[in-house]
């Protein structure tokens, strides 16, 4: 029996929560999360707008404390002193999805890049370590870039700093966050393609934060479905997308043009956070239940009642499905596993 490695990072039983304003209820923008991450591994996180998964990356970097669960990197368990956050923050690094906001317009490149050797007080050679981080980041010769503003880049150049920025304190994972939603389209493929060489050069983790289960689908090698604070569904990348086992991640799939399928239009709006219902909590706009497919297979009054458990943070494939667990389908893919 193989001894399954310890993941970079683990997050166990993650909850955030916000207090309400003028009494309203409590909004639970994390529910319940198990999410490991491997060395080298590069694993999509993806949702819909506001079903936390920006607020999980959050709290995974350090920048929200959880209100109950654990992190843990390496092994050791993320503290939250100011010394022990700024070590961690040296080894995980965040690129945003908007590099024209994330960069200063009055820094040149060289100072952008070198924020972070800065804060952190490097000690080695400041100006190789930019043209490295730079060149890395495949603007090349780095030095044709060192005293350009961002307004004289284009899109594409500027998330290339953004990269560099995180990379120049040689970080072992980074959390980017929508990394080519501002950009191009043929600019989107050269980013993707960065982001790979890294994981393969220089051994690099990743999480990607995103909306697009096509991005997903080109770059990582597994996804994390959530919907409603909670991750839905999860597995290799290639098993969930090409056989997807939660309603909600078949209609995610099915407005992907190259998914061949009848497009699902869920009903109503995502639910508050802050009224979580009972049950699965995807039932109020389930397709599945809605069509009466749910009832033939003889669990609708689980969905609507019985809650599901948090899936586990591992590789193997899982889904907090009702309907699924009953279809053969499901039962095929717990064997195959």
């Amino acid at each position: 029996m193989t001894t399954t490695p310890t993941p970079l990072l683990s997050a166990t039983g993650l909850h955030v929560t916000f207090p309400g304003r003028r009494g309203a209820p409590t909004a639970r923008a994390v529910d319940g999360v198990d999410l490991d991450i491997g060395e080298g591994e590069i694993v999509a996180l993806v949702g819909e707008s506001g079903c936390g998964k920006t607020t999980l990356a959050r709290t995974l970097l350090g920048l929200l404390p959880p209100t109950t669960g654990a992190i843990t990197f390496g092994g050791a368990p993320l503290g939250y002193q100011s010394a022990a956050l700024k070590a961690y923050r040296k080894r995980v690094q965040l690129v945003l999805q908007d590099p024209s906001g994330s960069l200063n317009p009055r820094h040149t490149v060289y100072d952008a890049v070198a924020e972070g050797l800065r804060i952190h007080r490097y000690k080695g050679d400041e100006r190789e370590a930019v043209a490295e981080a730079l060149s890395r980041a495949g603007l090349r010769p780095p030095e044709r870039f060192f005293l350009r503003y961002p307004h004289e880049l284009s899109g594409g150049q500027r998330q290339r700093v953004v990269i560099a920025g995180a990379l120049v304190l040689k970080p072992e994972l980074i959390v980017a966050d929508e990394p080519v939603a501002s950009l191009d389209a043929s600019v989107r493929g050269e980013i993707l393609a960065l982001l790979l060489s890294l994981r393969d050069e220089l051994g690099l983790s990743a999480l990607v934060v995103t909306h697009d289960l096509g991005l997903a689908w080109n770059i990582a090698d597994r996804v994390a479905v959530m919907y409603l604070g909670r991750i839905v569904e999860t597995g290799p990348v290639e098993q969930v997308l090409m056989s997807p086992q939660h309603p909600y991640t078949q209609a995610l799939l099915s407005v992907l043009p190259e998914s061949g399928a009848e497009p699902v239009v869920l009903a109503g709006e995502p639910p508050d956070p802050s009224r979580i219902p009972g049950g699965c909590r995807f039932h109020a706009r389930c397709q599945i239940l809605a069509s009466g497919e749910a009832e033939r297979s003889g669990v609708a009054a689980k969905c609507r009642t019985e809650a599901l458990p948090i899936l586990a943070g591992g590789d193997t494939t899982q889904v907090a499905c009702h309907w699924a667990a009953a279809t053969p389908a499901a039962a095929e893919s717990e064997k195959a596993l």
